[in-house]
């Protein structure tokens, strides 16, 4: 429904090393061979593994300390059905900081979110089903959940060989699942993305796996792998277009796989403020009928 992770700027990267590499793993298993009981140990959890990251990074770290910041603004609007009997309208508002830390990258993303339907769709996942289905529409309201992401950045092996991203995502559970603004359950999902400059166009590429917490209340939560493939063109210095192709298998056990194209437009005001708007053609009940976001962008 929403592919955050593509809302990232296609950056050059940096010399990888085995070190840092195993850290990712062990940081990797850290989360995923253990489950949280509740959301504070989930949070103290990737707090300890933040920790670990910037320790590693200090340990290693040769090469001058360069930093990047950036701190975005977005607002996501759709409305659909999903093969439903009513609409399902949602506002999605994420607030979110970058940080850039030589060939590290880290994200804090936290949404506001305003859902109005029969309480059977979530953000990024779909259509649901409840385990006590609801009636008529309700319109709720609050705090999403918190995502928190980190990515290291791979040196191209050759001169055309393409860069190389890996990242993690962590969902925390931050949302209440009573107002069907999310299961109640930690997520994790892991990517690399690929991307090869062809003349003055990039081709780009993610491969992706989702890892779900069961919920209770949201019966058939499963894994599921995502594929993206897409291409950026700059029309000038200043303005550039692109799009790209995004396949999801199914998140639930009641819901088709989702087949989306999303064209988006880029614009850079100066070397601070940016500004990304995009729409999502969805080809199944999984995608909403009409979407539109935008995100405005500082950085320094």
């Amino acid at each position: 429904m929403l592919p955050l992770s593509r809302l990232k700027s296609i950056d050059g990267a940096a010399v990888a090393t085995c070190g840092r590499l195993s850290v990712i793993a062990r940081i990797m298993r850290y989360f995923f061979m253990q489950t949280a009981n509740n959301k504070l140990i989930l949070l103290r959890k990737c707090c300890c593994a933040w920790l670990l990251l910037m320790l590693s990074w200090v340990a290693h770290g040769q090469e001058r300390l360069v930093l990047n910041q950036a701190i975005n603004i977005g607002a996501y609007f759709s409305e659909g059905d999903y093969d439903e009997p009513l609409d399902t309208r949602i506002t999605y508002l994420p607030l979110s900081y970058n940080l850039d830390v030589g060939k590290w990258g880290f994200q804090v993303l936290v949404p506001h979110l305003r859902v109005e339907g029969l309480g059977n769709v979530l953000v990024n996942i779909g259509g649901v089903s409840r385990a006590v289905a609801a009636t008529q529409t309700r319109t709720s309201s609050g705090i999403g959940d918190m995502i928190a992401t980190l990515i290291y950045r791979v040196d191209p092996l050759t001169a055309s060989a393409p860069f190389i991203e890996l990242r993690l995502d962590v969902k925390l559970p931050t949302a209440d699942e009573e107002k069907s603004l999310g299961t109640g359950e930690a997520d994790y999902s892991i990517q690399v993305d690929l991307s090869q400059n062809v003349g003055n166009t990039v081709v780009f590429a993610t491969l992706g796996h989702n890892f779900r917490g069961s919920s209770t209340l949201y019966e058939g939560l499963q894994d599921s792998s995502f594929l993206q493939l897409g291409v950026a063109y700059p029309l000038s210095q200043q303005l550039s277009v692109g799009a790209f192709y995004d396949f999801r298998e199914p998140a639930t056990s009641f819901t088709p796989e989702t087949h989306e194209v999303v064209p988006y437009l880029s614009w850079q005001f100066n070397e601070n403020w940016s500004f990304t708007a995009m729409t999502i053609w969805g080809f199944t009940d999984a995608s909403a009928d009409s979407t539109v976001f935008g995100q405005l962008s500082y950085r320094w």
